[in-house]
């Protein structure tokens, strides 16, 4: 063994053999048991699993694996001794270590958590308890930070081109039958109309310096689909929310925009400058394939569609550009 080249030699501060920098070096599927601390001084675990991520230039061979894992340990210790109250605050100091351990122009920090949410079924009005995810996202370049943060909800959606197929179907039949067609629009208005329904993945995330609380944002993720989802109905819980979804039938476009009208209606106190993502994945029932919808970019350009339409001009943001813009805050 060469002399310098023990136990202790610091091999990824050494020069690589191809001197090219690396966007995103570090750990993924991190996993972790999270205890928060709420105003009340109660405590919740949290299912987490993390990705820490950190900007490499190109004289540096590789980043120090072990920090990472250390810098999870020790924000587990800050919480030890002075609870965060939120994940937000979590991330924050995450990448602001990332960052600092190791000498990074750029840190980042993705956290996915599992949460539990009580809800009230629509017609028995059991108390059911259902898992909600948690996303949190920060980047750090040592002395400040950039973050958003969101949620992950399962819903209901039903197809309308199905079901205006389905409905344009039994008018026919109905004036082959004998029905006047003004008859039969009475009818088919009257009934429910079938079309065919999938399990729809949404994803809301807001990036501001104001916190948004986790519930509310479940709550406009809910309503913009078809219908909720339970993790146990009763029989007239399962007729409500077929009859609901299918009165509200919903493409994942239609999803999407219900949510970013929900962030500019029941959170005005939201900055223009605010960051929005919203994101619908539908599950095809009779499809091989997924449908997926998806629109981010400030808040300011949002509502100026909202109010004006189609022919607002607006400047595209993506997520990524969006966070790397915390220089120029």
């Amino acid at each position: 063994m060469d002399a310098g080249r023990g136990l202790g030699s610091d091999v990824q501060n050494s020069v690589p053999a191809t001197q090219v920098s690396l966007s995103r070096v570090g750990v993924t599927g991190l996993k972790r048991i999270l205890r928060l601390r709420d105003a009340a001084g109660r405590n919740t675990l949290f299912f987490a699993e993390m990705r820490l991520y950190a900007r490499l230039d190109a004289k540096h061979s590789g980043v120090h694996m072990s920090r990472f894992v250390e810098n999870i340990e020790n924000a587990a210790l800050e919480i030890a001794s002075e609870p965060f109250q939120n994940f937000e605050a979590l991330t924050d100091r995450i990448a602001l270590e990332v960052a600092r351990t190791q000498g990074a122009a750029r840190a980042e920090v993705h956290i996915r958590a599992q949460y539990p949410m009580t809800k009230i079924t629509p017609a028995s009005k059991m108390k059911v308890e259902n898992l909600c995810t948690f996303i949190g996202v920060s980047v750090s370049d040592g002395t400040r930070t950039r973050r958003a943060s969101g949620v992950e909800v399962e819903g209901l959606t039903v197809c309308p081109c199905a079901r205006e197929m389905v409905a344009e179907h039994s008018r026919e039949m109905l004036v082959n039958a004998g029905y006047s067609e003004r008859q039969a629009d009475e009818i088919v208005s009257m009934l429910p109309l079938a079309s065919h329904n999938q399990r729809g993945t949404g994803t809301l995330m807001i990036g501001s310096d104001s916190l948004v609380m986790a519930d509310k944002l479940v709550g406009i993720v809910e309503d913009s689909m078809s219908s909720g989802m339970y993790a146990l109905l009763k029989r007239p819980d399962e007729l409500h929310v077929v009859r609901e979804g299918h009165a509200r039938p919903r493409f994942a476009e239609d999803v999407v925009r219900e949510m970013l009208r929900g962030v500019a209606e029941r959170i005005p106190g939201l900055a223009d400058d605010s960051f929005v993502l919203a994101r619908q994945e539908n599950m095809e029932s009779i499809h091989s394939h997924n449908a997926y919808a998806e629109r981010c970019g400030v808040l300011g350009d949002i509502r100026a569609e909202l109010r004006g339409g189609s022919g607002v001009t607006i400047t595209p943001v993506s997520f990524e550009s969006w966070l790397d813009s915390m220089s120029e805050t």
